[in-house]
């Protein structure tokens, strides 16, 4: 168990974090050239770090399977981030945040993380401001927040529906400063296969040209992992299609703890399923809720009508609309948490009130009419229009809908051909982020020394359900604030180690280990696809290990990924060659990753005996249909040892989670 220590500092929660930085070794910055630092990955969390580490002085080696760090996933996210400056002056703290962000966590993060991730968020806006990152501003100028889901203030700020994208800018901006000056070496298209691992240290990684196919040996003092979440084992997220495991994987396998596998975020609000050959799916933004009521017919034959297309949604007046979640939950309305919006939509439609015409019937109504008609009215008044007709309150509402989420709206109308200004959108949950990942102590370090994971990729700040635009707040904190300091503390030691070498039998045994895998891929003489294997996956973890789970299922799941796993190995066939551009073969190492992932995701949620977050166990659940937690028994994070192919063997470590500043209690946002 003394591999589990988290770190976390004694001594009062605000103090935490500044005494744990006052008391860390350092690396002199003229001997920070004498150092080399891996990071795999260049979101938000990897270029922030990246920069950040290079700005310092060290040598950095970042890696990216895309063709620039610009089109790292980061950058779909739309609605915001959030951190406590209370510019709106409606109570906001740091320990509002750090409070809000562990009750929407459903009590299942640490304290110390959690509390130093709301400390540094207020300098996070400043480094962004500084980059110029474009935030919406008031009619003063100030810096302008919305409010998101599970929270009574207005703490996220925004770039319209573009936030991720204006962050990313600014973190790659930073980057592109840092690569002209020699001190970050950019490897664009380059996929990181393994872990190489020198005398007990991660000391390199072996990585593959996705151009020219060559597998290539690099090493540093460290190694840094920044390579996101796990959405995709599930085939239909709204992931970008490439978004993958096999960085975070491949490191479990050397040694590094995986910790709540199964704690995965289903988004509210996403375009809903089309068709079975869809690949990826579209998340249309948190902050819409806002201004977007959630509604379905309360009248069962009006949501027949409007599947079979008989009547519109815009015909259905107010009082024949049921806004559920207004219903059920009065103080927090359409902004509760995510996982509490997702699971009332597939209430109502598991009730046969579904809106969408598919074969599910999954949808539900976003309606904007009412946020228009009372916008219309503020800005007729304002223009001394003081009789106005219909119209022009229509007009003058839709005005302020297009300047406040002008993009999210034009995007809607591409994808679904409906104009969301007249007919409402529609929405349903998907498979959006995942709160699982490496485990790391306080220090952002893995169970691997000299390993240290970031951002989506860790397991450590969100709990059990992530509340909305902190994504960007985590990214960034790890990134800019955090690892610049903890992985110094590690590398004080590395100063007089010199240059790692690459020729030594740990680098032969792993390149070694990586082409026959490419070997074998290329050479098996299989009847179905990759994506034949990964659909499969995905049928299965959506409906046995989605959004509300069973024992009975789960034993299912556990049993029939094992089963598609082995005919994956023994039937799957990939086109191409191994010296070129060959994103099949890229898929056949991801999809790997996912099938042993997958399955441990279904044994970590069949030992978990309770709901919590996104974690949703029907036998486990009040009568009302909320999640049930056992705090008694299961107040602890789980953190699974690899122990070979075999993923049913997999050893358990718990690490118990203590509350000394808040009080545990049933979740409520009625």
């Amino acid at each position: 168990m003394s591999k589990l220590d988290s770190k976390i500092p004694a001594g009062p929660i605000a103090d935490k974090w500044t005494n744990h930085k006052n008391h860390m070794n350092l690396v002199s910055p003229n001997n920070r050239d004498k150092i080399d630092i891996i990071v795999v990955g260049t979101g938000l969390a990897g270029g922030s770090a990246a920069a950040t580490l290079a700005e310092q002085g060290y040598n950095v080696k970042a890696f990216c399977y895309q063709d620039s760090p610009r089109r790292a996933h980061s950058i779909a996210a739309q609605g915001g981030i959030n951190a406590a400056k209370n510019y709106q002056g409606d109570g906001d703290s740091t320990y509002r945040l750090f409070y809000d962000t562990v009750k929407g966590g459903d009590y299942r993060s640490r304290e110390g993380n959690v509390y130093r991730l709301a400390e540094v968020s207020g300098s996070i806006i400043d480094q962004c401001v500084s980059q110029g990152v474009p935030f919406g501003r008031d009619y003063g100028g100030q810096l302008d927040n919305r409010s998101f889901g599970g929270v009574q203030v207005k703490r996220t700020f925004y770039a319209k529906g573009q936030t991720g994208q204006q962050l990313l800018l600014g973190a790659y901006s930073a980057m592109s400063r840092q690569i002209g000056k020699g001190r970050i070496k950019m490897y664009n298209r380059h996929e990181m296969l393994d872990l190489v691992i020198v005398d007990g240290k991660a000391r390199g990684i072996i990585a593959r040209n996705l151009v020219t196919g060559e597998i290539e040996r690099h090493s540093a003092h460290a190694v840094v992992i920044a390579s996101g979440g796990y959405g995709n084992v599930y085939f239909l997220s709204t992931n970008a299609m490439g978004s993958n495991v096999s960085a975070a994987w491949k490191i479990h396998k050397k040694g590094a703890y995986f910790a709540n596998p199964c704690y995965v975020q289903i988004h509210p609000t996403c375009i809903p399923v089309h068709g079975t050959a869809q690949s990826k799916l579209t998340l249309m933004s948190e902050s819409l809720r806002n201004s977007g009521r959630i509604w379905v017919p309360k009248n069962i034959e009006d949501a027949v009508a409007i599947r079979e297309g008989k009547l519109k949604a815009e015909s259905i007046t107010p009082e024949n609309r049921d806004y559920y979640l207004e219903r059920r939950y009065p103080a927090f309305g359409n902004l509760v948490p995510r996982d509490v919006a997702s699971r009332a939509a597939k209430e109502r439609c598991d009730a046969g009130y579904g809106i969408e015409n598919n074969d599910t019937q999954e949808g539900v109504f976003l309606d904007f009419s009412t946020e228009i008609i009372k916008k219309g009215k503020e800005a007729a008044l304002e223009q001394n229009i003081h009789n106005p007709t219909e119209q022009q309150i229509s007009d003058l509402g839709k005005a302020w809908i297009e300047e406040k989420y002008g993009n999210l709206f034009v995007m809607y109308e591409k994808i679904t051909g409906e104009n969301p200004y007249v007919t409402p959108m529609k929405i349903y949950p998907a498979v959006h982020y995942t709160m699982g990942g490496v485990w790391v102590d306080y220090n952002l370090q893995s169970t691997i020394p000299g390993c240290f994971v970031i951002g989506e990729a860790n397991f450590s700040d969100h709990g059990a359900n992530r509340l909305g635009a902190s994504a960007l707040m985590q990214g960034l904190a790890d990134g800019y604030f955090v690892l610049p300091y903890t992985i110094a503390d590690y590398l004080a030691a590395d100063i007089t180690t010199g240059a790692i070498p690459t020729n030594g039998a740990d680098f032969d045994v792993a390149e070694k280990g990586v082409q026959e895998k490419v070997d074998f891929f290329l050479n098996n003489n299989g009847t179905h696809s990759v994506d034949h294997f990964h659909k499969l996956l995905g049928h299965i973890m959506w409906n046995k290990v989605g959004m509300g789970r069973t024992p009975e299922g789960l034993r299912e799941a556990i049993q029939e990924i094992e089963e598609v796993r082995n005919d994956f190995w023994k039937n799957v066939k990939v086109i191409g060659d191994a010296n070129s551009l060959n994103p099949e073969l890229e898929k056949a190492f991801r999809v790997a990753d996912f099938l042993e992932l997958g399955q441990l995701m279904a044994i970590d949620a069949l030992n978990r005996e309770e709901s919590c977050g996104g974690h949703f166990r029907w036998d486990h659940s009040t009568p009302e249909g909320e999640a049930k937690r056992d705090d008694e028994h299961y107040k602890f994070v789980s953190s699974w040892e690899y122990q070979g192919p075999d993923i049913k063997q997999e050893v358990l470590h718990k690490e118990d989670l203590i509350y000394e500043n808040i009080e545990v209690k049933t979740r409520s946002y009625k």
